[in-house]
């Protein structure tokens, strides 16, 4: 088995990023999941609630990040690593209350104009601590604005097991994992204790329930009732539907595209 790709996503529930190397951390990947657009009283946005979102593309440059909407490539905004003033501002994510940093007013002002709703965009700095949930931590965690864990793998197989039973198919980036992995058997993931993908080590925790956000087609931010229909009728386990694999880091540094996968089952 090998690594065949990699995703970060820079700010939670917007366009992601392939990369050819990461770097692995206690939080997530480098810039995985670092920022956050939240609405007026400071609670998190997703595609959930506002599938525009899905059409703000993020990229990564020297000293910022760049967003610019897929409809309208020309109008892009920086969003600077470093702000000259930095406000302090409690925030909510999920269960989690913490503290997080205002960014620049221009990237709210543009953001508001593309979400079509009042919003700030927000950073989680070396400052902000999330901790994880004593009963979902393995060595008392911190994590980014991921929903849940640091990491989320897939695999390549496992995604063409559905294709196959979907009249029309799906590509991967509907799941937002971190890792791809190919050379698996289709769900082979869900058996494993722990893996190691290059030099770096990962618990494997839960199994990844998935939601209507699968739905939504990252390219025009329409919503269908596919695969999530599909998935449900053989990856469900009461009221949950899974695909993917939820990881905590163990051992920290890079991760390159191609790098071996070794997996040790429960």
């Amino acid at each position: 088995m090998f690594l065949s790709q990699i995703w970060i996503y820079p700010v939670k529930s917007l366009g992601g990023i392939r990369v050819k190397e990461a770097q692995v951390e206690e939080r997530g990947l480098q810039y995985d999941r670092r920022w956050m657009v939240v609405d007026e009283n400071g609670k998190f946005l997703t595609q959930r609630v506002n599938a525009n979102m899905a059409l703000i593309q993020v990229g990564i440059e020297a000293n910022n990040l760049t967003l610019k909407h897929s409809s309208h490539p020309e109008d892009r905004i920086e969003v600077p690593f470093h702000p000259d003033f930095r406000e302090p501002v409690k925030v909510q994510v999920w269960k989690d209350t913490l503290t997080a940093y205002t960014v620049c007013e221009k990237v709210d002002v543009w953001l508001t104009k593309h979400l079509k709703k009042h919003v700030r965009l927000v950073e989680m700095t070396a400052a902000s601590e999330r901790k994880m949930p004593e009963e979902k931590a393995v060595n008392d965690e911190s994590v980014s604005f991921a929903d849940d864990f640091p990491y989320l793998l897939t695999s390549q197989s496992s995604l063409l097991d559905l294709n196959s039973k979907l009249s029309e198919q799906v590509e991967m980036k509907r799941f937002r994992p971190n890792f791809v992995i190919a050379g698996a058997e289709p769900f082979d993931e869900d058996t494993w204790n722990s893996i190691r993908i290059g030099n770096t080590c990962f618990e494997a925790m839960t199994l990844c329930e998935r939601c209507i956000m699968i739905n939504i087609d990252p390219e025009t931010s329409r919503k269908d009732s596919e695969p999530l229909k599909t998935l449900a009728s053989y990856r469900r386990e009461g009221k949950k539907i899974f695909f993917g694999r939820n990881l905590i880091g163990t051992t920290y540094g890079a991760v390159r595209e191609g790098d071996p996968v070794i997996s040790h089952p429960m």
